[in-house]
């Protein structure tokens, strides 16, 4: 793959401290083993390189079916066409988790719901609130 096919990659990247933690996890802290720093660098250049490959192959087989999403079957063809079959199954199941904790999460509750007050005593506030505004710009400078 080169810079002409993926203008722009050069300023792509993963954050480092996520990638050390996932380099961890994986060595071991009692491993004795550690992981230099131009080899962290190598190996966040060769994930995005993966990432920028796959998310192509899976855009241009959305295109070829008219799609304006990149679906979970697009990168699971891109993966096979690509050559990359054993990876397949891993990320259908991180898919399909990712999705079921979509679907279980607790609702983020917006700020009326926070303040505890109902919509018509907001909407007397906030029409307070514009009133007093009006006033002191009636007034002019003090």
């Amino acid at each position: 793959m080169s810079d002409r096919e993926f203008p722009g990659t050069d300023d792509l990247s993963l954050p480092k401290a996520t990638i050390q933690k996932i380099i961890t996890e994986i060595l071991g802290d009692k491993s004795g083993l550690t992981f230099g720093k131009d080899a962290r660098d190598l190996l966040i250049d060769c994930c995005v390189e993966f990432i920028t490959l796959i998310s192509s192959e899976a855009n241009e087989i959305a295109e070829k079916e008219s799609k304006k999403t990149i679906a979970t079957e697009h990168i699971d063809k891109a993966l096979r066409d690509l050559g990359f079959p054993e990876y397949v199954q891993e990320v259908l199941s991180v898919a399909g988790e990712h999705k079921e904790q979509l679907r279980t999460r607790e609702k983020k509750t917006s700020k009326m719901e926070q303040s505890g007050l109902s919509e018509e005593e907001l909407l007397r506030q906030q029409q307070e609130l514009f009133r007093s505004a009006t006033d002191k710009y009636n007034q002019g400078p003090a």
